[in-house]
């Protein structure tokens, strides 16, 4: 654990480099393609970096925050696009949002702030906590659990673990700069349809990074010569074809295994049913009739599942990812009990 807690170190700190070069000298080169090829050098160190690292909870964290995120960031801003323009008045904030999942609200000037939203409450996320906690405790007995409840806990671990280790890393910097950030997940169990899933609840930090480099170029050049709902259709398809792609980037990393391309096929799968049900709800709408939120949206979110059992988790399973990460829970506390003075662990022990 020491070694690899170093190897993160020394990671973040080439990250912090790269992008102080990013900040200082790729953008005083004219926007565009003498930019991107500029940035080529840090794609490449991005790529590389990950690989460094063995951990699940370190390794596919950093992977998701630098080959995904950060990578897209600064192809955007290497035409002058994206976050990285619109919220960057400093070094520090560049170097934070290029490499954490955060994304900093844009108001339109009209728009109050009084007017926004409520953030959910504290103790919705202190639930989540406690559901990820019985989730892994659950695994204990899973020799004793029928086969697809334990597909469940795998869905219910996916969504709570992402959704709290962005929030976690999201809160140092919000603390520290008061930044008001977009949300990073809107609660996807309540969606009421695939479109409501995929574009407007689940991971939204790569939904708006996908929208920006993928959807809207696609559909801008797709509009010309294709009706504007085909021009969608392309667009969403290829969005999907793009986060699969990535999503096999990501698994190279945990597994170490050359990719399989199921995990490609399900997000495909994903966008063509997405398309057709736009598609049948513009129909549906013509003739006056509508699917009621509580039917589709447990269907929506069922159809995720069952197709996530089928194409997403097979590759992990395969490799042992899931015992893997399970077992690096019981290492870190471990760890963090190694590191505690020996007289606090005294103290506790004569508590117990």
């Amino acid at each position: 654990m020491d070694g690899e807690i170093e190897s993160l170190m020394k990671i973040w700190i080439t990250t912090i480099s790269c992008l102080c070069y990013c900040y200082y000298i790729a953008s005083a080169i004219p926007k565009g393609l003498l930019r991107l090829l500029s940035l080529l050098p840090i794609f490449y160190l991005f790529y590389i970096l990950p690989l460094n690292l063995s951990s699940f909870h370190l390794g596919g964290p950093t992977a998701f925050f630098l080959v995904w995120l950060g990578t897209f960031k600064l192809l955007l801003f290497s035409f002058n696009q994206g976050p990285l323009v619109l919220s960057s008045p400093n070094i520090l904030h560049f170097i934070f949002i290029a490499s954490l999942p955060i994304s900093l609200k844009q108001h339109p000037p009209t728009t109050k702030t009084t007017d926004q939203k409520p953030t959910n409450p504290k103790w919705l996320l202190l639930l989540k906590l406690l559901l990820l906690a019985m989730v892994i405790c659950a695994y204990d007995y899973r020799e004793n659990l029928h086969p697809n409840f334990i597909i469940v806990l795998y869905c219910c671990h996916v969504y709570l673990g992402i959704e709290l280790v962005l929030a976690l890393v999201a809160a140092p910097v919000i603390t520290v700069f008061g930044f008001e950030i977009e949300p990073q997940f809107n609660e996807p169990y309540l969606s009421t349809s695939l479109q409501d899933f995929w574009g407007r609840r689940w991971n939204l930090v790569a939904s708006r990074i996908l929208r920006l480099t993928v959807y809207h170029p696609v559909r801008s050049m797709s509009i010309g010569f294709l009706s504007p709902l085909g021009a969608m259709s392309v667009a969403v398809l290829v969005t999907f074809i793009v986060s699969g792609l990535m999503h096999e980037l990501i698994y190279y990393y945990l597994t170490r295994t050359p990719p399989t391309w199921e995990v490609t096929c399900f997000f495909v799968l994903q966008g063509v049913c997405t398309v057709v049900e736009v598609a049948a709800k513009k129909v549906m709408l013509r003739h006056g009739w509508r699917l009621h939120p509580a039917v589709s949206g447990p269907l929506a979110v069922a159809f995720v599942a069952v197709t996530g059992r089928w194409l997403f988790f097979p590759q992990l399973l395969r490799n042992g990812v899931d015992r893997k990460a399970i077992g690096e829970y019981a290492i870190l506390v471990d760890f963090v009990i190694s590191k505690l003075p020996l007289h606090l662990f005294h103290f506790s022990s004569g508590i117990l």
